[in-house]
């Protein structure tokens, strides 16, 4: 649905984004205490489809009662990354003080206000809002389908809510809404067809009435993210998480078991076999065997495309720390439930601060591996990850522009992004690029290149690269493929990700696995004297990245119900960046494994 219903008053987005400049406070948390009879102040958020989490629209775009001024809430980046429009709401509620059904305001509705509400209604659109930080969610109205011959499609709005808080002492403990007991408002055909409500001249009068009821509860305040964290308004799928984490988990342990015994048999045997010749230097050994010996002339002969190989791994170094970082983060109890998108704002905070990591490890390799050109190393370091993304998030924002979303970006929104790459990530990643260059070592290879390069024999196809590719990408999916439908839950649906243990525990099974079938699909491909081992091992377990994406295909087909322009358009484009991620982050590490594994049995052979 395209909500052509109203846009935000100009002055909205000028504020929102002024006061997004004083947002890098990510934690804010605090308890807010209130006396008998204060003022509590409820905001209205955002509505959407029930099924397009990530399609979200101002709630004062719908026909509903509104403030002649409307006042925004001063909002952090988190929040606005998050779709956010937080606006006083006329709903009044003092602490601790009952109503009983209080008029809100009485609305008369054209004909063409009515099709648009009994539009959202029909697409199940829900409202989001906002007390003490608690969201309160609930569906606009009501939709009943009943029968085949006849038909009956009855469509309604509601137009009284129920509020429920809890509280215990000064303190807001937990709130939600309720329809229980009350009859919706008919939106028939034709406003002049709604009986019992007051119509006239093609419009439909309705007043709006709501109840405010307060319990006490025994919770304090510093737990009430539990009392959230177990109700859900939206059914819950994750019951049997830890079952089905346990028994990946045997699967993996399993599979590296066996690689590992596998490889260490094989190499015995080799070196028992290499080790008979006469002990000195490697160039010395004899010619005419055959297998991963022979080729010590050449397995250190340096890549083509030295420099990407390089931002490959810079960038692949700096989303292992960004992950690490925001995963130990989480196991500190810095993103709760009533922290809204702060998750988000430490992404961007910690993707500025580890640009420097990206620039260190990529510009020490290309010069150890005797790159020239170090500054175009920096820029296309810099650029690997950062164009793909600003390409992307321009269409996806633009097509939220478009469509009057709360997701699209205010400009000074932009411009603050765009500022914290421009005046740190981008330094960061300069002057760590600097450091690298300075600091950097020699390569330190075991054996001699000679000039020449080796002939490399005709493969069978089982050594080719699309198998390795194909094996190397779909282990490491398979270690994740459980936990991964939960983290799509919780990006693409609606469910609060609490079980960061576990996830640190499948993202170090991750990494355990992409290394090991790495060394193993290394392994193979010199024992087959093909020393082109360089970009073999990222692309090997980088491939990781397009499992993910076909996944994300699967998952949207059969494990949701997303529709649309605006949705499809952010689901397959942030998608993609995810593959992405998932590639940089395994090639950088099976390459650095392949690459401890090819020194360890080059330096073995040569000092035994």
């Amino acid at each position: 649905m395209r909500c052509g219903i109203g846009h935000l008053p100009g002055g909205c987005q000028r504020t929102m984004g002024l006061h997004c400049v004083l947002i890098l406070c990510l934690f804010s948390g605090w308890a807010v205490s209130y006396k008998q009879g204060d003022n509590v102040t409820l905001y209205v958020n955002k509505v959407g489809p029930y099924h397009n989490p990530q399609e979200t629209y101002h709630y004062y775009t719908l026909p509903v009662c509104r403030p002649e001024k409307v006042h925004h809430k001063s909002l952090s980046l988190g929040e606005v990354l998050d779709g956010d429009r937080m606006a006083e709401s006329l709903y009044y509620i003092r602490f601790r003080e009952n109503v009983e059904k209080k008029p809100l305001c009485t609305l008369t509705l054209s004909e063409i206000q009515v099709d648009e509400l009994r539009e959202a209604i029909e697409e199940l659109f829900y409202f989001e809002f906002v007390l003490d930080d608690i969201p309160i969610l609930g569906f606009v109205g009501y939709i009943e389908e009943s029968g085949f011959l006849p038909h009956s499609h009855k469509v309604g709005l509601w137009t009284h809510l129920d509020f429920n808080i809890e509280y215990n002492g000064d303190t807001v403990i937990f709130a939600n809404v309720s329809v229980k007991d009350v009859k919706p408002v008919p939106l028939e055909e034709g406003v002049g067809s709604v009986g019992g409500v007051g119509v006239g001249g093609g419009s439909l009068v309705v007043t709006h009435t709501y109840s405010v009821r307060w319990f006490e509860s025994p919770l304090p305040h510093s737990r009430r993210a539990e009392r959230l964290r177990d109700y859900s308004f939206f059914p819950k799928t994750l019951e049997i998480h830890w079952l089905s984490i346990i028994n990946s988990l045997v699967l993996v342990v399993l599979l590296l078991g066996f690689v590992i015994i596998i490889l260490m048999r094989v190499l015995k045997n080799d070196f028992a076999r290499y080790n008979v010749e006469e002990e000195g230097d490697c160039d010395d050994l004899d010619q005419g065997d055959n297998g991963w010996k022979i080729i010590h002339t050449d397995v250190f002969r340096f890549p083509p495309y030295k420099s990407l190989l390089c931002a490959v791994l810079g960038v692949g170094a700096q989303f292992l720390t960004l992950a690490t970082g925001i995963i130990l983060m989480a196991l500190l109890g810095m993103f709760n439930v009533h922290r809204h998108g702060a998750i988000n704002s430490a992404a961007i905070v910690l993707y500025a601060l580890t640009s420097c990591v990206s620039g260190y490890v990529s510009c020490s390799f290309y010069t150890q591996i005797n790159g020239q050109r170090w500054v175009w190393n920096i820029i296309l370091t810099s650029s690997l990850f950062s164009a793909p993304l600003f390409l992307t998030w321009s269409v996806v924002n633009s097509i939220h522009w478009w469509s009057g979303s709360t997701q699209a970006l205010p400009a000074t929104t932009v411009l603050l992004i765009l500022g914290a790459w421009v005046l740190v990530g981008f330094p960061l990643t300069v002057i760590g690029g600097i450091v690298g260059k300075n600091r950097a070592g020699s390569f330190q290879a075991p054996c001699r290149t000679r000039n020449i390069a080796r002939q490399i024999p005709t493969q069978p196809w089982y050594k080719h690269t699309a198998v390795h590719m194909a094996i190397g990408g779909f282990l490491p999916f398979s270690a994740i493929s459980v936990e991964l439908y939960y983290i799509f839950a919780t990006v693409w649906g609606r469910e609060h990700y609490t079980l960061y243990g576990i996830l640190l525990c499948v993202f170090a099974i991750l990494l355990s696995v992409g290394a090991c079938i790495s060394v193993a699909l290394t392994y193979f491909l010199l024992s087959g004297e093909d020393h082109r081992w360089w970009w073999r091992s990222v692309l090997s377990t980088g491939s990781t990245g397009l499992f993910i994406f076909v996944y994300s295909v699967f998952y949207y087909r059969n494990r949701s119900s997303m529709s649309g322009l605006v949705q499809s358009t952010e689901f397959f484009g942030y998608s993609l960046l995810t593959a992405l991620v998932f590639s940089l982050m395994l090639g950088s590490v099976s390459f650095w494994a392949s690459l401890a594994f090819i020194r360890y049995i080059y330096r073995s052979l040569k000092m035994d």
